[in-house]
């Protein structure tokens, strides 16, 4: 249940326990739903442990995306090749930068005006080449993409996209820009079919940092969840299992979905851990004098 079997030093001397109480193991909750809901005279009269534990790390994975938000970050130098593989439980992209001299992190915007489709090598009189297995030959990178990591667009104090404006006089050279395009910190472009990030020339030697969501699911001994967020589990895992089972009334399951739906946004709430000193020295940038 998270508690630390030991005494006080063997914690402050056991790094692999420091925080352990603030989570619960999907196993635990498992074991706890099965008392609480399953049995007779309870709401699940008879329920199969293997379907439990499909709705439970069901439960993990889509609370992991909005609800746990999940997060987790590698960071790598850039090789000459500018590219970098996505991580073996990457679902998708939180924010992707590289550091300066002085370890702040530039954000690397991506490319939406470029991309790396699959490249088909032709010979001269532009007919496909094939491998010795009679497969169409491919190239690792598109001259699409090759070309744009290569041109001036992609390099340092020119990534801002200048297309559609004069700017060979000073003046009001960029008027109307697009704000996301006046930035000099480089782009990217996620490859999901090879799984792979594609950076512009301009990242080559940098430490980038990519941070993304995972859904969470693991180990048995690594899949732990908050314990704001346990009950919330418990009522997805109810509903999952009375929606879809035969018999049941259409009352019970509206109830635990509403239920269910209660318990997430309880979770919400208490993780997005919000504290009045926080709002206060927000508010006192705003132009009401706040007294505190």
């Amino acid at each position: 249940m998270g508690l630390f079997q030991g005494t006080q030093q063997n914690y402050y001397t056991t790094a692999s326990s420091f925080g352990n109480y603030q989570t619960i193991s999907l196993k635990d909750i498992i074991n706890n739903f099965e008392i609480a809901y399953v049995g007779e005279g309870k709401i699940i009269p008879k329920q199969k442990r293997s379907n439990i534990v499909f709705f439970a790390k069901r439960a993990l994975q889509e609370l992991s995306y909005d609800t746990l938000k999940s997060e987790k970050s590698q960071e790598i130098e850039i090789s000459p090749n500018l590219v970098m593989a996505l991580p073996h439980d990457y679902v998708n992209y939180v924010k992707i930068t590289w550091k300066d001299t002085s370890g702040v992190e530039r954000i690397i915007y991506q490319a939406d005006k470029t991309s790396n489709p699959l490249s088909i090598l032709q010979d001269g009189s532009y007919n496909y080449l094939f491998d010795s297995n009679n497969n169409l030959s491919t190239s690792t990178d598109s001259d699409t993409w090759s070309d744009f990591k290569a041109s001036s667009n992609a390099t340092s104090d020119t990534s801002v996209d200048d297309s559609g404006f004069d700017t060979s006089t000073s003046n009001g050279g960029r008027f109307g820009l697009e704000p996301s395009k006046a930035q000099s910190n480089g782009v990217f472009y996620i490859d999901p079919l090879k799984s792979r990030i594609h950076f512009s020339a301009d990242i080559n030697g940098k430490t980038v940092t990519l941070k993304y969501i995972s859904d969470s699911l693991a180990t048995d001994d690594e899949m732990k969840v908050h314990k704001f967020v346990e009950e919330a589990i418990y009522k997805f895992i109810a509903h999952s299992i009375l929606a879809s089972s035969s018999g049941v009334q259409e009352y019970i399951v509206a109830r635990f979905k509403k239920e269910k739906f209660a318990a997430v946004r309880n979770a919400k709430l208490r993780l997005s851990n919000l504290k009045i000193e926080d709002l206060t020295q927000v508010m006192r940038g705003k132009s009401k004098q706040i007294k505190h």
